[in-house]
């Protein structure tokens, strides 16, 4: 699918910083500096939602130059892995066993199922293994990030992330809408609407916008359950890098297998025990926070300008059917729970 116009050459992250590659790096600085802005005037989107958003309009209206295409692949490359390692300070093991046992067994069981569910009907819609492992992994655990940690272990090329993010883009944002209206119908407390909201909805900007609607309490519980899944992103690539490795090579000359966990995802893990053991001064977590969300929306607004609408309308129609599939399935799935647990 021709998502992306690639640019042959520059995509390989080690390439070092250049002048080539200097406007590219401005570009992205400058999209994530906007996304900052309307969030300021949009709170209820995210930053990171907005982030791709606006790279999606500005490859769509023209205003990418040719100039900083170079430099947006590499900056997006380095500066996403920065951003997946950082947000493992986010999180702290003594705030997820918190939770408790059943409400921790609601979030395995509903990102155990949405992965593993998603990735088969995928396989049932003809969709290559590599696209329909980065839907079903933004959709389980964490949107842009988890896609962005899971595609070296996945082989997957530029389309197939282009894809993947534009639909976890599109319906978290729904999401988001949407489930504030089913808040009292389906006759949920505010406790139980934030655990809903928390195990379903995509990015953490997402999952704020949904549950504030219930109060200070439910985005509390929300963003716990959320990150505690955000937890989840270390093992699945690392289970899934093991279950790639044992497949055997398609041809003799086959390039080397990927690593079983990339070396940003150890740098993320290796934050979350620093965050739980109090390593990190607490001084220094608000400045920390706020590198990691300009690294994130700066590299999510790079892969916003990835997606070009017309060819994603024309040609992503299995991408899209799995991704409402995989929609409907988390948040069905994390309401069963959140009845069973209650």
């Amino acid at each position: 699918m021709a998502i992306l116009e690639r640019t042959r050459g520059q995509s390989n992250p080690a390439v070092l910083l250049h002048h080539e590659s200097l406007p590219g790096i401005v570009f992205v600085a400058l999209g994530a500096a906007v996304s900052f802005f309307a969030h300021r005037l949009v709170p209820g989107v995210g930053v990171l939602t907005w982030a791709v958003l606006l790279g999606a309009v500005a490859a769509n209206v023209g205003a990418y130059p040719q100039v900083c295409r170079p430099g947006v692949q590499v900056a997006t490359k380095r500066v996403l892995r920065i951003g997946v390692v950082l947000l493992g300070l986010s999180l702290s093991v003594g705030a997820v066993a918190h939770l408790g046992v059943p409400v921790i067994g609601l979030v395995v069981v509903t990102l155990v199922t949405t992965l593993g569910v998603t990735y088969y009907v995928g396989g049932r819609l003809r969709m290559g293994a590599p696209r329909r492992l980065l839907i079903a992994t933004g959709f389980a655990i964490c949107g842009g990030s988890a896609i962005a940690a899971m595609e070296e272990t996945a082989g997957a090329d530029e389309d197939d992330v282009a894809t993947a993010i534009a639909m976890v883009t599109l319906c978290g944002t729904v999401l988001m809408v949407a489930m504030p209206l089913l808040h009292h119908p389906l006759g949920l407390s505010a406790t139980q609407y934030g655990i809903w909201t928390g195990a379903s909805v995509q990015e953490v900007g997402q999952v704020v916008g949904a549950a504030s609607s219930a109060g200070a309490a439910a985005v509390g519980v929300a963003v716990v359950v959320k990150l505690t899944r955000v937890l989840m992103l270390g093992p699945v690539v690392a289970v899934v890098g093991m279950l790639q490795r044992r497949r055997p090579a398609e041809t003799s000359a086959a390039v080397a297998r990927p690593p079983i966990v990339p070396l940003f995802v150890v740098g993320f893990i290796v934050c979350v025990a620093l965050r739980s053991i109090g390593a990190v001064p607490t001084s220094w977590l608000g400045p920390l926070g706020t590198v990691q969300n300009l690294a994130l929306a700066a590299a999510l607004f790079g892969m916003g300008t990835a997606v070009h609408l017309r060819s994603l309308m024309r040609s992503a129609g299995p991408a899209v059917v799995l991704a409402v599939f995989a929609t409907l399935l988390v948040a069905g799935v994390a309401l069963l729970g959140v009845y069973a647990v209650a």
